[in-house]
Protein backbone atom coordinates (compact mmCIF):
# COMPACT_ATOMS: atom_id res chain seq x y z
CA UNK A 1 0.00 0.00 0.00
CA UNK A 2 1.35 3.54 -0.89
CA UNK A 3 2.47 5.56 1.94
CA UNK A 4 1.06 9.08 2.26
CA UNK A 5 1.36 12.10 4.51
CA UNK A 6 -1.05 14.71 6.09
CA UNK A 7 1.40 17.31 5.81
CA UNK A 8 1.13 20.53 8.44
CA UNK A 9 3.76 23.15 7.83
CA UNK A 10 5.43 25.14 10.55
CA UNK A 11 6.77 28.26 8.97
CA UNK A 12 10.50 29.22 10.14
CA UNK A 13 10.74 29.12 13.67
CA UNK A 14 12.78 28.14 16.66
CA UNK A 15 16.15 27.44 13.99
CA UNK A 16 19.03 28.36 15.79
CA UNK A 17 20.61 29.73 11.95
CA UNK A 18 19.29 31.43 8.86
CA UNK A 19 21.03 29.24 6.42
CA UNK A 20 22.04 30.81 3.09
CA UNK A 21 19.42 29.29 1.01
CA UNK A 22 16.67 29.64 3.60
CA UNK A 23 13.24 31.40 3.16
CA UNK A 24 10.73 28.88 4.57
CA UNK A 25 7.75 30.62 4.37
CA UNK A 26 8.21 30.57 0.33
CA UNK A 27 9.49 26.96 0.43
CA UNK A 28 6.21 25.61 2.66
CA UNK A 29 4.30 28.29 1.52
CA UNK A 30 2.78 28.69 4.93
CA UNK A 31 3.07 32.11 6.58
CA UNK A 32 1.58 31.09 10.00
CA UNK A 33 1.23 29.49 13.30
CA UNK A 34 -1.33 26.14 13.80
CA UNK A 35 -1.84 25.53 17.12
CA UNK A 36 -3.46 22.18 18.43
CA UNK A 37 -7.52 23.33 17.70
CA UNK A 38 -5.88 23.65 13.84
CA UNK A 39 -3.94 20.56 14.09
CA UNK A 40 -7.09 18.45 15.41
CA UNK A 41 -9.23 19.99 12.69
CA UNK A 42 -6.51 19.34 9.75
CA UNK A 43 -6.19 15.67 11.67
CA UNK A 44 -10.13 14.53 11.55
CA UNK A 45 -10.95 15.97 8.65
CA UNK A 46 -8.39 13.89 6.79
CA UNK A 47 -9.20 10.82 8.97
CA UNK A 48 -12.43 10.83 7.35
CA UNK A 49 -11.09 11.25 3.91
CA UNK A 50 -7.97 8.91 3.90
CA UNK A 51 -8.58 5.57 2.67
CA UNK A 52 -5.61 3.94 4.42
CA UNK A 53 -5.30 5.86 7.49
CA UNK A 54 -2.78 3.06 8.43
CA UNK A 55 -0.73 3.47 6.09
CA UNK A 56 -0.32 7.29 6.32
CA UNK A 57 1.80 9.98 8.92
CA UNK A 58 0.56 13.36 10.23
CA UNK A 59 3.89 15.32 8.85
CA UNK A 60 5.44 18.44 10.67
CA UNK A 61 7.29 19.78 7.80
CA UNK A 62 8.42 23.12 7.28
CA UNK A 63 10.31 24.24 9.81
CA UNK A 64 13.09 22.23 12.41
CA UNK A 65 10.64 20.86 14.65
CA UNK A 66 12.46 19.87 17.79
CA UNK A 67 14.36 23.11 18.12
CA UNK A 68 10.81 25.01 18.72
CA UNK A 69 9.68 26.47 21.96
CA UNK A 70 9.16 23.27 24.03
CA UNK A 71 5.51 24.42 25.04
CA UNK A 72 4.24 24.96 21.61
CA UNK A 73 5.90 21.30 20.32
CA UNK A 74 3.97 19.54 23.04
CA UNK A 75 0.88 21.02 22.27
CA UNK A 76 1.19 20.50 18.57
CA UNK A 77 2.52 16.76 19.57
CA UNK A 78 -0.42 16.30 22.28
CA UNK A 79 -3.09 17.20 19.44
CA UNK A 80 -1.67 14.90 16.67
CA UNK A 81 -1.20 11.68 19.40
CA UNK A 82 -4.83 11.90 19.67
CA UNK A 83 -5.15 10.47 16.11
CA UNK A 84 -2.73 7.82 16.21
CA UNK A 85 -3.49 3.81 16.96
CA UNK A 86 -5.25 1.13 16.04
CA UNK A 87 -8.15 2.48 13.84
CA UNK A 88 -6.65 5.79 13.01
CA UNK A 89 -3.34 7.00 11.76
CA UNK A 90 0.26 5.11 11.66
CA UNK A 91 2.46 7.66 13.33
CA UNK A 92 3.64 11.26 13.76
CA UNK A 93 6.80 12.43 11.17
CA UNK A 94 8.98 15.49 11.75
CA UNK A 95 11.28 16.90 10.08
CA UNK A 96 14.30 18.80 12.05
CA UNK A 97 17.80 19.65 12.28
CA UNK A 98 21.25 17.21 13.16
CA UNK A 99 21.96 19.37 16.11
CA UNK A 100 18.45 19.60 17.77
CA UNK A 101 18.43 15.79 18.53
CA UNK A 102 19.23 14.44 21.54
CA UNK A 103 18.27 11.65 24.29
CA UNK A 104 15.92 13.65 25.90
CA UNK A 105 13.90 15.27 22.71
CA UNK A 106 13.61 11.54 20.92
CA UNK A 107 12.16 10.22 24.64
CA UNK A 108 9.66 13.02 24.09
CA UNK A 109 8.98 12.32 20.63
CA UNK A 110 8.86 8.51 21.03
CA UNK A 111 5.76 9.14 24.03
CA UNK A 112 3.56 11.24 21.44
CA UNK A 113 4.05 8.68 18.81
CA UNK A 114 6.45 9.91 16.20
CA UNK A 115 7.30 7.01 14.42
CA UNK A 116 9.74 8.69 11.75
CA UNK A 117 12.32 12.02 12.02
CA UNK A 118 13.99 13.42 8.72
CA UNK A 119 17.33 14.97 9.01
CA UNK A 120 18.06 18.36 6.98
CA UNK A 121 21.85 16.72 6.71
CA UNK A 122 22.25 19.27 3.45
CA UNK A 123 25.94 18.35 2.68
CA UNK A 124 28.37 16.42 4.42
CA UNK A 125 31.45 19.21 2.97
CA UNK A 126 32.19 20.98 6.24
CA UNK A 127 33.53 23.61 4.13
CA UNK A 128 30.29 23.62 2.25
CA UNK A 129 28.07 23.62 5.73
CA UNK A 130 29.85 26.60 6.92
CA UNK A 131 29.91 28.45 3.84
CA UNK A 132 26.24 28.24 4.28
CA UNK A 133 25.49 29.29 7.71
CA UNK A 134 24.27 25.45 8.41
CA UNK A 135 25.65 25.76 12.38
CA UNK A 136 26.54 22.37 12.13
CA UNK A 137 29.17 20.08 11.01
CA UNK A 138 29.20 16.20 9.11
CA UNK A 139 30.10 15.06 12.69
CA UNK A 140 27.00 16.34 14.01
CA UNK A 141 24.69 13.99 10.89
CA UNK A 142 26.26 11.11 12.13
CA UNK A 143 25.79 11.76 15.77
CA UNK A 144 21.99 12.43 14.95
CA UNK A 145 21.61 9.35 12.96
CA UNK A 146 23.31 7.40 15.49
CA UNK A 147 21.03 8.35 18.34
CA UNK A 148 17.69 8.19 15.89
CA UNK A 149 18.21 4.28 14.55
CA UNK A 150 19.57 3.54 17.75
CA UNK A 151 15.91 4.78 19.70
CA UNK A 152 14.28 2.97 16.95
CA UNK A 153 12.50 5.45 14.60
CA UNK A 154 12.52 5.40 10.86
CA UNK A 155 15.29 7.58 9.40
CA UNK A 156 14.77 10.36 6.85
CA UNK A 157 17.54 12.41 5.66
CA UNK A 158 18.08 15.45 3.18
CA UNK A 159 20.52 16.72 1.08
CA UNK A 160 20.55 19.52 -1.12
CA UNK A 161 22.74 19.49 -4.21
CA UNK A 162 24.59 22.81 -6.39
CA UNK A 163 24.68 24.75 -2.89
CA UNK A 164 27.32 27.86 -2.86
CA UNK A 165 30.66 26.47 -2.57
CA UNK A 166 29.89 22.44 -3.63
CA UNK A 167 30.32 20.91 -6.46
CA UNK A 168 29.80 17.63 -8.59
CA UNK A 169 32.22 15.90 -6.37
CA UNK A 170 30.92 17.33 -3.18
CA UNK A 171 27.31 16.45 -3.65
CA UNK A 172 28.03 12.54 -4.84
CA UNK A 173 30.52 12.50 -1.97
CA UNK A 174 27.66 13.94 0.36
CA UNK A 175 24.91 11.23 -1.39
CA UNK A 176 27.43 8.65 -0.85
CA UNK A 177 28.02 9.46 2.66
CA UNK A 178 24.53 9.79 3.54
CA UNK A 179 23.30 6.19 1.96
CA UNK A 180 25.98 4.84 4.06
CA UNK A 181 24.32 5.80 7.12
CA UNK A 182 21.54 3.22 5.85
CA UNK A 183 18.20 5.86 6.10
CA UNK A 184 14.94 4.09 5.35
CA UNK A 185 14.13 7.54 3.37
CA UNK A 186 16.02 10.06 0.62
CA UNK A 187 15.00 13.93 -0.30
CA UNK A 188 17.25 15.37 -2.80
CA UNK A 189 16.75 19.21 -3.03
CA UNK A 190 18.79 20.97 -5.99
CA UNK A 191 19.03 24.33 -4.61
CA UNK A 192 16.46 26.55 -5.24
CA UNK A 193 17.48 30.48 -5.24
CA UNK A 194 14.86 32.74 -3.38
CA UNK A 195 15.07 36.38 -3.43
CA UNK A 196 15.87 37.84 0.32
CA UNK A 197 18.38 35.45 0.69
CA UNK A 198 21.87 35.56 1.14
CA UNK A 199 22.19 32.82 -1.85
CA UNK A 200 20.61 35.37 -3.39
CA UNK A 201 22.84 37.98 -2.52
CA UNK A 202 25.54 35.45 -4.02
CA UNK A 203 24.40 35.39 -7.25
CA UNK A 204 23.48 38.52 -7.90
CA UNK A 205 27.82 40.06 -6.67
CA UNK A 206 28.40 36.55 -8.93
CA UNK A 207 30.48 35.08 -6.53
CA UNK A 208 27.86 32.36 -6.28
CA UNK A 209 27.51 30.76 -10.07
CA UNK A 210 25.35 27.81 -10.56
CA UNK A 211 26.28 24.90 -12.73
CA UNK A 212 23.93 24.27 -16.20
CA UNK A 213 20.58 23.08 -15.40
CA UNK A 214 21.37 19.92 -17.17
CA UNK A 215 24.45 18.88 -15.72
CA UNK A 216 22.35 19.17 -12.61
CA UNK A 217 20.08 16.86 -14.01
CA UNK A 218 22.61 14.35 -14.98
CA UNK A 219 24.26 15.14 -11.12
CA UNK A 220 20.42 13.97 -9.30
CA UNK A 221 20.26 11.54 -11.66
CA UNK A 222 23.91 9.69 -11.01
CA UNK A 223 22.62 9.81 -7.29
CA UNK A 224 19.61 8.60 -7.66
CA UNK A 225 21.08 5.40 -9.67
CA UNK A 226 23.58 5.05 -7.34
CA UNK A 227 21.13 4.41 -4.68
CA UNK A 228 19.00 2.14 -6.32
CA UNK A 229 22.31 -0.02 -7.44
CA UNK A 230 24.15 -0.12 -4.17
CA UNK A 231 21.49 0.38 -1.23
CA UNK A 232 18.11 -0.75 -2.81
CA UNK A 233 16.58 -0.40 0.83
CA UNK A 234 16.58 3.44 1.06
CA UNK A 235 13.78 4.81 -1.09
CA UNK A 236 13.68 8.52 -2.33
CA UNK A 237 11.11 9.90 -1.75
CA UNK A 238 11.51 13.16 -3.25
CA UNK A 239 13.58 14.80 -5.88
CA UNK A 240 13.19 18.48 -6.40
CA UNK A 241 11.25 21.06 -4.34
CA UNK A 242 7.52 20.93 -4.98
CA UNK A 243 5.55 22.58 -6.97
CA UNK A 244 4.27 25.83 -5.63
CA UNK A 245 3.29 29.58 -6.89
CA UNK A 246 5.67 30.51 -3.85
CA UNK A 247 8.83 29.14 -5.61
CA UNK A 248 7.92 30.15 -8.89
CA UNK A 249 6.98 33.79 -7.65
CA UNK A 250 10.21 34.27 -5.40
CA UNK A 251 12.90 32.42 -7.61
CA UNK A 252 15.79 33.90 -8.88
CA UNK A 253 17.92 31.38 -10.04
CA UNK A 254 18.74 27.44 -9.50
CA UNK A 255 17.21 24.27 -10.47
CA UNK A 256 12.97 24.83 -10.03
CA UNK A 257 11.37 22.34 -12.38
CA UNK A 258 7.57 21.06 -11.88
CA UNK A 259 8.82 17.92 -12.98
CA UNK A 260 12.47 17.45 -11.59
CA UNK A 261 12.66 13.86 -10.92
CA UNK A 262 10.90 12.63 -14.20
CA UNK A 263 13.74 14.95 -15.97
CA UNK A 264 16.21 12.85 -13.88
CA UNK A 265 14.73 8.96 -14.54
CA UNK A 266 14.82 9.94 -18.36
CA UNK A 267 18.56 10.97 -18.04
CA UNK A 268 18.69 7.62 -15.93
CA UNK A 269 17.04 5.35 -18.78
CA UNK A 270 19.30 7.13 -21.47
CA UNK A 271 22.27 6.33 -20.27
CA UNK A 272 20.78 2.92 -19.76
CA UNK A 273 20.17 2.42 -23.43
CA UNK A 274 23.18 4.05 -24.48
CA UNK A 275 24.84 1.29 -22.92
CA UNK A 276 23.06 -1.59 -25.04
CA UNK A 277 22.70 -0.16 -28.46
CA UNK A 278 25.45 -1.29 -30.75
CA UNK A 279 27.22 1.22 -32.41
CA UNK A 280 25.83 2.46 -35.88
CA UNK A 281 22.80 0.89 -35.16
CA UNK A 282 19.95 2.41 -37.39
CA UNK A 283 16.84 0.82 -35.13
CA UNK A 284 16.47 -0.82 -32.00
CA UNK A 285 13.98 -2.65 -29.67
CA UNK A 286 14.69 -2.14 -26.05
CA UNK A 287 12.79 -3.87 -22.76
CA UNK A 288 12.21 -1.62 -19.58
CA UNK A 289 10.06 -2.54 -16.03
CA UNK A 290 6.43 -1.91 -17.64
CA UNK A 291 5.59 1.01 -14.78
CA UNK A 292 8.55 2.42 -16.17
CA UNK A 293 7.82 2.67 -19.89
CA UNK A 294 7.08 6.52 -19.37
CA UNK A 295 10.63 7.57 -17.70
CA UNK A 296 12.37 5.36 -20.18
CA UNK A 297 11.23 7.75 -23.45
CA UNK A 298 11.47 10.81 -21.49
CA UNK A 299 9.19 13.70 -20.64
CA UNK A 300 8.21 14.85 -23.88
CA UNK A 301 9.51 11.72 -26.01
CA UNK A 302 13.26 13.71 -24.96
CA UNK A 303 14.47 10.02 -24.94
CA UNK A 304 13.27 9.18 -28.38
CA UNK A 305 14.34 11.97 -29.75
CA UNK A 306 17.83 11.85 -28.98
CA UNK A 307 18.21 8.65 -30.07
CA UNK A 308 16.37 9.88 -33.66
CA UNK A 309 19.00 13.00 -33.60
CA UNK A 310 21.83 10.19 -33.17
CA UNK A 311 20.37 8.45 -36.43
CA UNK A 312 18.92 5.14 -34.05
CA UNK A 313 14.81 4.85 -34.06
CA UNK A 314 14.43 3.90 -30.84
CA UNK A 315 11.58 1.37 -29.70
CA UNK A 316 10.38 1.01 -25.92
CA UNK A 317 8.49 -2.04 -25.06
CA UNK A 318 7.90 -3.30 -21.22
CA UNK A 319 8.30 -6.49 -19.38
CA UNK A 320 7.50 -7.06 -15.86
CA UNK A 321 10.12 -8.73 -14.63
CA UNK A 322 12.90 -6.28 -15.65
CA UNK A 323 14.27 -4.50 -12.71
CA UNK A 324 13.72 -0.94 -11.99
CA UNK A 325 16.33 1.50 -13.41
CA UNK A 326 17.51 -1.43 -16.40
CA UNK A 327 17.13 -2.14 -19.50
CA UNK A 328 17.49 -5.13 -22.39
CA UNK A 329 18.68 -5.19 -26.13
CA UNK A 330 15.91 -7.02 -27.64
CA UNK A 331 16.29 -6.82 -31.43
CA UNK A 332 18.85 -4.40 -34.00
Amino acid sequence: MKHSNISIFIPHVGCPHQCSFCDQRTISGAQHLPDGYEVREICRKALGEVKSPEDTEIAFFGGSFTAIQRDYMLELLTAASEFVGEGKFRGIRCSTRPDCISGEVLSILKKYGVTAIELGAQSMDDEVLAANERGHTSEDVRRACSLIKEAGFELGLQMMTGLYKSSQKSDIDTAKALISLAPDTLRIYPVVVLKGTKLAELYESGEYVPAPFDEMVERCAFIMNYARKYHENVRIIKCGLHASEFVEQDMVAGYYHPAFRELCEGAIYRRLIESVIPAGCKAVTVAVNSREISKAVGQNRSNINYFRELGTELKITGDERIPVYKCVLLRR
